[in-house]
């Protein structure tokens, strides 16, 4: 273990840096992360952030099962992915520290670790399940370990504030927050400003708040316990405004541009559920652009309702987790069988039923593609990183009104949680795609039939109930395609079933083909071995390739936003290779689809941790599989 006594500091200038804040779920590991994140994001910095909540929903105060986490990666470089083994860790108390040292992957060899001196006593070690002070028996000699009283300074700047004893000691948070933006050059004006906004409603925490995270500022710079501050440059980003941004609020925003770009109202009916609660509680903020917002007392009512909504006009939405979506499974039918427009946005986390509530996988593929009765095939698609969710949503809006089907956007809890900067679009930067309702009669004897489709895209049209000359129906029951009448005749419900999955297949007409990037030899030959990934895996495998091309190794990668149906050129480029290798966080859905439609082997590479794959753990089994 090293400990520093420095009386000169030299500052170090680094290209990027992995901070890890650790604690106890009620230690605000989750805002002092967010706070740190947004100053970098201000000073220019390219980041991305992967929060870890506990599981349960209050674990023992000071065990393992409590520990809450945020890490922060941040560079002056596109930043692909926050899952890098720590260059900072953050322990508020020994059961963070434990959870953290658990997984050799998390903390690099000679990292700095802050520990919270005052937390490491008798009660708290036996919490953390230590039989030995991990500060002193030789665990963290590896490490560059500094043993702070955070508790006992924070205590201390307080003093001749009015607060309590535990409101101040609750601020501890702020003092670490103040600790190590000292070490990064963070701006002591701005990052007060930003809390005393945070708190604008209780000036008495906003004043508590502040002390503390100057206290830490002031300590860092005056006790000599650092011998190095650390500086990264900005990024170079692309000209444009920028804002950081989660994949929820991101999510949130693509449905509502997708709506107005279609010029329909959005009607949101939903359930709360994590990791998906926070789409509805942002799009509750937009009534003044249309929005209608209904939290329904489960999710069959708020897909219903959804349904409903769209019948109506508008664009039904609707939001869940996996165990939500089953129970959708029979309305999510009905919306096939009644073609109307939704889109169902399924944040996926650890399963099966409620599982692990606040972790991430990619679980719910199949469930996504097959979990109806009958054949129901409806589009599929997935968003890549935080920042996309955003176009995913307005993408699922398009599918889903031009050609009248429910659409499935697959996000999962890593990026429903994480942010990364996000260059703000105009509404004049995404496509115009208005919805044209049916206005006159279209079948015999000046009758409507909502069911004589649009030859193109083979979608019905859309007709607003109440319409003069447009009364129609329609239901559950296999309709006569054209008039719509209900019709129980074999042959026309053969000929319903393959011309509603001939209108999904007919999506990929509209797809841009499939982009394969080839990172081939440095003498010029292309890579023979392809990694295919699909969502929330693109930021690991995409830094993983080029870590693999950096070092000598030839490989080719894709990724995959639609999932139903394919974009146009996946085959070919599945044929194309000696080898495909596709790393996904479940037990290998999207390698069984790929090899059940195209009949070609893939090789599988499967995690179900409940955490997102990491470029560092990637890069060795991947030159494994590549050389095999």
């Amino acid at each position: 273990m090293t400990v520093t006594t420095a009386t000169t500091r030299r500052i170090e200038r680094k290209d990027q840096v992995v901070i890890r804040f650790a604690g106890d779920s009620g230690d605000g590991m989750q805002l002092t992360g967010d706070r740190f994140a947004m100053q970098t994001a201000t000073l220019g910095n390219n980041l991305s952030t992967q929060p870890d909540y506990p599981a349960e929903i209050r674990a023992p105060a000071g065990t393992v099962a409590g520990v809450s986490s945020y890490q922060v990666k941040f560079a002056d470089h596109e930043v692909l992915t926050a899952g890098d083994p720590a260059d900072v860790l953050i322990a508020m108390n020994p059961a963070a520290l434990r959870a953290t040292l658990a997984d050799p992957t998390l903390l690099r060899p000679q990292a700095v670790v802050i520990v919270d001196a005052d937390e490491f006593n008798k009660r708290g070690l036996q919490r953390a399940g230590y039989a030995s002070d991990p500060l002193s028996d030789g665990t963290l000699d590896p490490y560059d370990v500094h043993a702070v009283p955070i508790t006992s300074l924070t205590k201390a700047g307080m003093e001749g504030l009015d607060v309590s004893r535990k409101q101040a000691e609750r601020a501890r948070n702020m003092f670490a927050l103040g600790l190590v933006s000292w070490m990064f050059s963070r701006d002591v004006d701005a990052a007060v400003e930003m809390l005393e906004r945070r708190f604008a409603n209780t000036p008495a925490l906003a004043e508590a708040n502040s002390a503390a995270f100057k206290a830490g500022y002031n300590w860092g710079e005056t006790a000599e316990a650092f011998a190095v501050t650390y500086e990264v440059a900005p990024a170079q980003l692309p000209a444009g405004r920028y804002r950081s941004i989660t994949g929820n609020v991101a999510t949130a925003y693509g449905l509502l541009a997708g709506a107005r770009k279609a010029k329909l109202p959005l009607f949101i009916g939903s359930y709360p559920i994590t990791p998906a609660t926070e789409i509805l509680m942002e799009l509750v903020k937009y009534g003044r652009f249309g929005v209608k917002a209904f939290q329904a007392e489960d999710e069959i009512a708020g897909i219903a309702s959804a349904i409903g909504a769209s019948f109506g006009g508008s664009l039904g939405v609707t939001t869940t987790s996996g165990p939500g979506l089953s129970l959708m499974s029979e309305a999510l039918g009905l919306a096939v069988t009644l073609e109307l427009p939704l889109v169902v946005v399924d944040v996926q986390r650890g399963g099966p039923s409620t599982g692990l509530p606040t972790k991430s996988e990619q679980s719910d593929l199949m469930q996504a593609m097959y979990g109806r009765n009958g054949e129901a095939p409806l589009a599929v698609i997935a968003a890549r990183s935080p920042a996309d969710c955003f176009d995913t949503a307005a993408e699922a809006v398009r599918i889903a009104t031009t050609f009248m089907t429910p659409v499935i956007v697959l996000t999962d809890a890593t990026l429903s949680n994480g942010s990364q900067p996000w260059r703000v679009p105009t509404l004049g930067d995404l496509p115009d795609a208005p919805v044209e309702f049916a206005t006159s009669a279209n079948g015999e004897n000046g009758s409507f039939w909502p069911f004589l489709r649009d030859p193109e895209t083979l979608a019905r049209p859309w007709a607003i109930p109440g319409t003069p000359g447009l009364e129609h129906r329609i239901g559950g029951l296999e309709k006569l395609d054209g008039p719509g009448t209900p019709s129980h005749d074999a042959g026309n419900h053969e000929h319903m079933v393959h011309t509603r999955a001939a209108k999904i297949e007919g999506i990929a007409r509209t797809l841009p083909p499939l982009e394969v990037v080839d990172l081939g030899a440095a003498d010029g030959n292309p890579a023979d071995v392809l990694v295919l990934g699909w969502g929330s895996s693109y930021g690991p495998l995409t830094a993983a390739c080029r870590r693999l091309r950096r070092s000598g190794t030839p490989v080719a990668r894709a990724h995959l936003r639609h999932l139903n149906p394919f974009p146009p050129g996946l085959e070919e480029a599945l044929k194309r290779y000696r080898k495909v290798i596709v790393p996904e966080l479940n037990l290998g859905q999207l390698s069984s689809m790929l090899q059940a439609k195209f009949c070609i082997r893939v090789t599988s590479l499967t995690q179900v941790r409940g955490t997102a794959f990491r470029a560092e753990e990637l890069v060795p089994v991947l030159k494994e599989e590549i050389e095999r």
